[in-house]
This record gives C-alpha cells, sequence and structure tokens, in this order.
C-alpha cells in the first residue's frame, strides 16, 4: 500500500535548543504543517529499535512501526544547525544507512502513526501484566489517560511534544510505585530502601582524603573502636571541663571537703 504522503521528496529541519530536530520545510507544504513538527534523529531511532525489541514477544509487528514513518537521508547541508533531506526507500530494521524519521500524521487519528502509538500502548500493557503482579490488570484506558494528562500539561504550557519523546513516554511506561529492571521486577519503589552507591556522586582522590581527615566527620564508633586499639586520644578543653562537672568528679570533691576538717581536728587535739 502506498503512502498518503507520496508527493513528500524532501524537507529542510534544524537543530532545536532542546537538541531535538524540528522541520522548517517540505517538498508538499500544501497538506504538511510544519508548526511544531518533529522528525527523529538516527540517533533517536536506533534508541527506539532497541526500545521495541523486548516486545517481539508481547506481538509487536515491525511492518507497523515501519508504515508509521518516512525515511528521509541526508543529502547536504542548508546553512547553520540544518540539512536539507531526502526521501529514501529503506527499511529502518535493516539499512545500515544512518536514516531519520519523519512520523506520518496527514491522518492524526487513523493514519499508519497512530495505528503505531495504539499498537505499540498494547504490546507494552501486555509486557507489563506479565512482569508485574497487579492486584487488577493494567488497560490499555489507563496507560492512555495517564500519558494523555502528561501531554496536555505540556500543551498548556505551550510546549510542543516531540515525536521521540512521546514514543519514549509509551516505552518506558511504568506505572506509578513500580520499577523494572532488565524485564524483571525490582519491587514497588518508595519503601525507603537504601540508597545504591550508583547513586552517589563520584569524589576524586583529593576530596575524598580530605574527608578521610576531617575529624568531624568521625563516627563515635570510631573513637570507640581506637579506644579499644590500646590508643587514647588527647581530651580536648571541652571534654575536660565535662569531666570536671560529672557526679564522679563532684563527689571526689566532696569527699576532700570531708577528709580536709577531720585533720585539721586531729591537729587541734
Amino acid at each position: 500500500m502506498a503512502k498518503s504522503s507520496a508527493t513528500l521528496d524532501w524537507c529542510i529541519v534544524r537543530l532545536g535548543e532542546d537538541h531535538n530536530w524540528w522541520v522548517d520545510e517540505v517538498s508538499d507544504p500544501v497538506r504538511w504543517d510544519v508548526d511544531g513538527l518533529s522528525i527523529i534523529d538516527p540517533r533517536q531511532m536506533s534508541h527506539l529499535i532497541e526500545l521495541v525489541e523486548p516486545l517481539r514477544d508481547y506481538g509487536l509487528n515491525q511492518d507497523v512501526m515501519e508504515a508509521a514513518f518516512i525515511p528521509f537521508r541526508i543529502e547536504k547541508e542548508a546553512g547553520a544547525q540544518r540539512v536539507r533531506l531526502k526521501r529514501v526507500k529503506d527499511s529502518f530494521f535493516e539499512s545500515e544507512e544512518k536514516l531519520f524519521a519523519l512520523a506520518d500524521i496527514l491522518d492524526e487519528e487513523n493514519g499508519p502513526y497512530a495505528d503505531l502509538l495504539d499498537h505499540l500502548t498494547r504490546c507494552r500493557v501486555k509486557m507489563l501484566n506479565d512482569i508485574f503482579k497487579f492486584e487488577s490488570k493494567l488497560t490499555v484506558d489507563e496507560v492512555e489517560d495517564e500519558i494523555r494528562e502528561d501531554q496536555n500539561a505540556s500543551f498548556i504550557e505551550g510546549k510542543a511534544i516531540h515525536t521521540f519523546e512521546e514514543l519514549c513516554a509509551i516505552l518506558d511506561y511504568v506505572p506509578a510505585g513500580w520499577e523494572t529492571e532488565e524485564g524483571e521486577e525490582a519491587g514497588k519503589s518508595g519503601d525507603g530502601e537504601d540508597i545504591d552507591d550508583e547513586d552517589l556522586p563520584e569524589l576524586d582522590a583529593d576530596e575524598e582524603e580530605k574527608l578521610k581527615n576531617d575529624e568531624s566527620l568521625k563516627w563515635d564508633d570510631d573513637e570507640e573502636s581506637d579506644d579499644e586499639d590500646g590508643e587514647k586520644k588527647p581530651k580536648s578543653d571541652d571534654e575536660e571541663d565535662e569531666d570536671d562537672d560529672s557526679p564522679k568528679s563532684k563527689a571526689s570533691s566532696d569527699d576532700d571537703d570531708d577528709e580536709k576538717p577531720k585533720k585539721t581536728a586531729k591537729k587541734k587535739r
């Protein structure tokens, strides 16, 4: 079946401040509106292909994804941060050439790209229901409603949603309170679990050595271990003052006071 955008032969795209590519000009301006029209670059397309790979076990149809995009390759530069793209007929999954992917959105509700969004959502829901033991099965409507809510928030802020971000919202979707790790259940998040070392910032050797020698960062356990090893630390002035005010010191001073009068009495005798 021929694509509805057969007359779209070339387009000029620019690199936006968000590091995504956006369409500036097309060879078919009658049917294509370039206002907020995004295009997926080769790096992003490779990432999407990796994300859909696990969905093959849950009914992914590669042809649906191929039909949803119009492939382009770089033809020449078209100015600062702009390139002219030429349409090709290569497959995104088989071609070794770096291809841009323009979503076929001429029919936003029933077109091939709309079919892809629905297809990926259903596959993702099947995978999540297989991985997690939900109290009730996750539904396509629930996922679509949550994603649509986030998109509406972006629209209200006047932000255009890039095609890559729209697809990743589906392919990376996980219900709130759950997370995945290599396709296996990693448990619920937010349970106060210990933070992994990977989440901590790395320190260089100088900073690490400086922290080791910082007395204010030492724990009481370290001081106790030093005492057990037989190494006594000199007491600070504050510690000596505290020792003077301790009950034992007061008791000893009282005893001394009691003893002094007794000695004086003996001398008088």
